[in-house]
């Protein structure tokens, strides 16, 4: 199928899945041990139902919304993934210029192929800088006056991570970065000796220096290093929410990492609500995982989400037309997600309530 012809994100993955050498298809696209929360994460959104309110004038709906005090021209942000440039050699280069084409928020991963001063150098734009914490912490200071200095714009610090989750599909490939690439903010770094052992096919890289000690107080250390807000992204409990606020966190990012670590955990959008009422607005929330439709975003939204993370979707729409194919996949997703709220009933991304969906709990409950 010619990418012209392509009519939904999802599309887009059956090209790049044709394209890309395997081993870096499986890498982008599987996910840990036997992938219940893989697929979990898409089917959990297919038991929400809409309940539309009607005869509301739509002639003008506007998906801007605010995020951290910064305008965006949808509630739709690129989540950090990992290496684009073997997608694509202009990688996340790529993904930044269309993302800022598309007025919204860019996440690059801490183990891009681009360094965050090329990412910069495209041109201006909202971009966040995910970030690990390393054993040794003058890496991590180094990674975060590099991004402040590149103009980045607030900390995405991922905490689920404090060993990478069985990526069987990876340790079958023998996964390795290409040898044409690097993890380019790690270049001029002293990491000492990487850490050999054999949890996944990653082990070689950097992977091997993520502290495995990271706990709060390495939160509060974050921000004594940096002016920049820090989201805490990863949090799926309530009790791990009162924790984020506690420690100052200006946002959390629900998720599970893709699906990539702790398998037979629940779909973000499953975890969303209980977050959202253990915030209790003081705080945004935002989530990451599984969304693939417009009618995704509302009802993420619907649950109290201030937006949401796409992954995957860019890193395939980057794989088949590199810029146009990014661009193309936020558009997509832009235009679904503006008619699922006219059809909602909705003007604006403040009109989107609890009202308008139903959750399976709700059904059963009211069979009852």
């Amino acid at each position: 199928m010619p990418s012209t012809e392509i009519v939904n994100v999802s599309e887009y993955e059956e090209l790049a899945r044709q394209k890309l050498p395997k081993m870096v298809y499986d890498y982008y696209a599987s996910g840990a041990e036997d992938q219940w929360t893989l697929k979990e994460n898409r089917s959990a959104f297919e038991r929400i139902r809409f309940r539309p309110r009607i005869l509301i004038d739509v002639t003008k709906v506007d998906l801007s919304t605010n995020v951290l005090g910064f305008n965006i021209s949808m509630p739709i942000m690129v989540a950090p993934t990992a290496m684009q440039r073997m997608a694509h050699p202009d990688g996340e280069l790529a993904t930044a210029r269309a993302t800022a084409k598309a007025g919204t928020i860019m996440t690059l991963s801490s183990w891009s192929t681009s360094s965050v001063e090329e990412v910069a150098s495209v041109g201006p734009g909202i971009r966040f800088f995910q970030l690990y914490v390393y054993k040794d912490r003058n890496v991590v200071a180094q990674l975060v006056r590099r991004a402040e200095r590149a103009g980045f714009n607030a900390i995405a610090l991922t905490v689920d991570t404090p060993r990478l989750g069985r990526r069987e599909s990876d340790i079958k490939n023998r996964f390795a970065l290409p040898k044409h690439l690097t993890l380019a903010n790690f270049e001029g770094l002293d990491l000492g000796q990487m850490d050999k052992t054999q949890d996944s096919g990653l082990a070689s890289y950097v992977a091997g220096q993520i502290d495995r000690s990271l706990s709060w107080k390495d939160v509060k250390w974050l921000q004594s290093i940096t002016e920049l807000p820090i989201l805490v992204k990863g949090v799926i409990t309530a009790e791990d929410t009162k924790l984020a606020i506690q420690n100052g966190a200006a946002g959390i990012i629900v998720s599970n990492h893709g699906a990539r670590q702790l398998d037979h955990v629940s779909a973000t959008i499953s975890a969303l609500e209980e977050v959202v009422q253990a915030a209790a607005g003081r705080l945004p929330v935002f989530l990451d995982g599984g969304v693939r439709r417009g009618t995704d975003v509302l009802k993420a939204l619907a649950l109290g989400a201030s937006g949401v993370f796409i992954g995957r979707p860019v890193v395939f729409g980057l794989a088949c037309d590199g810029q146009q194919g990014v661009e193309k996949v936020l558009q997509m997703l832009r235009d679904e997600f503006e008619l699922a709220m006219a059809l909602a009933g909705c003007t604006k991304v403040s009109d989107i309530s609890r009202a308008h969906v139903q959750t399976e709990v709700e059904r059963f409950h009211a069979k009852l």
